[in-house]
């Protein structure tokens, strides 16, 4: 089994570097919700070490969104997903914290409007 993981890793990553940084942002965000939605069900099922690893990988993923940001060309829409994307940080700690799916759900809420925003943006391109 770990042979086939393997195999499925090099595939996404091959796929993933000649991708454009819209399409690498939509898969951090679809990512990011299944790594929320792991973590949930991890937490609702008492699994508190998977549950764990689960919320650090989905804050490693925001902490890439918020470096994949460009400050400078992005203005106001860059700022508001900085902070965005620091709040569902501060959130995912705390369902961490407190074992609180209620906050999973608005964590994965969120990323959920985001990416739908650039699923959007996606649409409107191919058009």
């Amino acid at each position: 089994m770990s042979g086939l993981r393997s195999y499925e890793a090099v595939g996404s990553y091959s796929a993933l570097s000649e991708a454009t940084p819209h399409r690498v942002t939509q898969v951090m965000l679809e990512t990011l919700a299944t790594r929320i939605a792991e973590a949930s069900g991890h937490m609702q099922r008492g699994e508190m070490g998977e549950k764990g690893e689960k919320i650090g990988k989905a804050l490693a993923l925001v902490e890439g969104l918020v470096l994949s940001l460009d400050p400078d060309g992005g203005g106001e829409i860059a700022a508001n997903l900085q902070r965005l994307y620091e709040y569902i940080s501060g959130v995912l700690l705390q369902a961490n914290l407190e074992n609180r799916v209620d906050y999973l759900g608005e964590a994965a809420a969120l990323v959920n409007e985001i990416k739908a925003g650039w699923d959007g943006i996606a649409g409107a391109e191919a058009r």
